[in-house]
């Protein structure tokens, strides 16, 4: 059995504070879902870039979205993750084909295999946890 991922506390720091651009897979214009507001932090208050990933590709905050990582021109630093755990693997596999920085695996979306071939390809893991929560702790 692997041992259960353990986040960096200094990962977590470079991420939220170091401008990036973060692609947020589950980012839709549905108000009651949390991502919404969450990549809204992460552009107003921490002056990231976002770029919205959903099924639908749909348009969010007034940005391009993608149906996919690889339709996204430019370089994406962190992979932030608002999908079910059984699907976040997809994107994980994702992130490392388009050579993202870091993937970052929402609360409550938690696949121990699927960070760990993060690792392996050289990404930076964040699981299980929220920028929001984390970020009054920097």
């Amino acid at each position: 059995m692997d041992a259960k991922h353990v986040n960096d506390p200094a990962v977590i720091r470079r991420l939220l504070t170091t401008p990036g651009r973060w692609a947020v897979v589950g980012l839709t214009n549905n108000p009651y879902r949390v991502a919404p507001s969450i990549a809204a932090f992460l552009q107003q208050s921490l002056g990231m870039e976002i770029v919205p990933v959903s099924l639908t590709g749909e348009p969010v905050m007034g940005l391009t979205g993608y149906q996919n990582l690889a339709q996204i021109p430019g370089t994406i630093d962190v992979v932030d993750c608002f999908v079910n755990s059984q699907k976040v693997g997809d994107i994980v596999d994702q992130a490392i084909a388009v050579g993202a920085g870091a993937i970052w695996l929402q609360l409550g979306v938690i696949d121990e295999a699927a960070a760990a071939r993060a690792k392996a390809a050289g990404l930076d893991v964040v699981m299980d946890t929220c920028p929001k929560i984390e970020y009054p702790y920097l």
